[in-house]
């Protein structure tokens, strides 16, 4: 596996997000007590080690460990202040540990080290996983039946996700059970008036209208938080997900918010863009619905509009995060004004589709 960093889907940013670089300096730490806690904790392991970093932008840093009989990944807190929840690699720890034993597709996980005197942060270490990450979300270099059968398993792991008995897995206190999106929508409402640089209207719409029409489906399941074509790993020659990485905003929640989010690439991402969804090996809207829900064992899903007006919200609420701290000097990013030019496109797309579902 060459690890994915999180938060990427620009295909043109493959070669400069892939593969492994120097330790940077910010990131660095004393390898040689690296190398003793793995002596002591993690199960097989024999050195001597060597200290890779993945390139990208983890908000988590990440690293490979080589050694002459394998090679883990290591997931660390970044160095420096941080919010109180923020970069959580324990509960990443937690969830892959509970869903390992399930043949859930994750990495195996070898060892959690609170103790923050070895490399100055908490990390945890895993399994490197040896597959395919695919970062364009059409699949130029795949033939139709192919394409076809990737997007399948993709759906397909989801929905087993979905199906894991969160209690049973020792996972009940993983997240607040119920209410899940209502709770979303307070959250992002918070952090875009936090952030707000102007008046939009639609979004003033949409924080009106939203929270008194929260679907009536409940259910709480484990849930990813960033499931995507490039947060997985697929074996190296058969359609079939061998790993779903970055699990840092996993949580318990509502399943149809990972599966709504999954969908937005079909009405505001580059499967949009394809005219001929049949003729490339896509499944459509609709077909992936109806596979979803019986993977899932739901009777269909008639409130979709409202979930894209939700998921639309979530992404304007994120992005105009990232302005607002730019703008108030606690971060520098260069795609800020990117970013704030696309907000009233995604805040009208968010009425639209709320409008679909009821709005006026």
């Amino acid at each position: 596996m060459t690890q994915a960093p999180a938060g990427a889907q620009d295909p043109a940013l493959d070669q400069e997000s892939v593969g492994t670089k120097p330790v940077a300096e910010a990131h660095r730490f004393d390898e040689s007590r690296l190398a003793a806690w793995m002596e002591a904790n993690v199960e097989g392991y024999a050195g001597p080690l060597e200290v890779r970093q993945f390139k990208g932008g983890q908000s988590n840093p990440t690293y490979q460990l080589v050694t002459p009989g394998q090679t883990y990944v290591m997931r660390r807190k970044p160095p420096g202040k941080l919010l109180p929840s923020a970069h959580a690699v324990d509960r990443e720890f937690k969830v892959i540990s509970a869903l390992y034993p399930t043949g859930f597709p994750v990495a195996k996980p070898y060892g959690l080290c609170l103790d923050e005197s070895v490399t100055g942060t908490i990390f945890y270490v895993m399994a490197m996983v040896e597959g395919r990450i695919l970062w364009d979300q059409t699949l130029p270099d795949y033939a139709p039946a192919e394409r076809h059968a990737i997007f399948m398993a993709k759906l397909k792991t989801l929905a087993d996700l979905h199906n894991v008995d969160h209690q049973a897995v020792g996972l009940g206190d993983f997240g607040r059970p119920g209410n899940y999106f209502a709770r979303q929508i307070d959250r992002w409402t918070k952090q875009y008036r936090a952030s707000e640089t102007e008046k939009i209207d639609e979004v003033e719409r949409l924080i009106a209208w939203l929270p008194g029409s929260v679907p009536t489906d409940d259910v709480t399941t484990i849930v990813h938080g960033d499931y995507r074509l490039d947060n997985m790993v697929l074996h190296p020659t058969e359609p079939r997900v061998i790993a779903v990485l970055d699990w840092e905003l996993s949580t318990l929640g509502n399943p149809l918010a990972d599966f709504t989010y999954l969908l937005m690439n079909w009405v505001n991402g580059a499967i949009a863009t394809i005219p001929d969804l049949e003729a490339h090996g896509i499944p459509t809207v609709d077909e992936y619905v109806a596979e979803y829900c019986r993977l899932t064992g739901r009777n269909g899903l008639p409130e979709l509009d409202w979930y894209f007006a939700y998921n639309a919200f979530r992404l304007v609420g994120i992005l105009q995060g990232i302005v607002g701290r730019v703008r108030d000097g606690t971060a520098n990013s260069p795609m800020a004004l990117e970013r704030a030019a696309r907000i009233p496109g995604l805040a009208q797309m968010a009425w639209h589709f709320a409008q679909k579902a009821g709005a006026r």
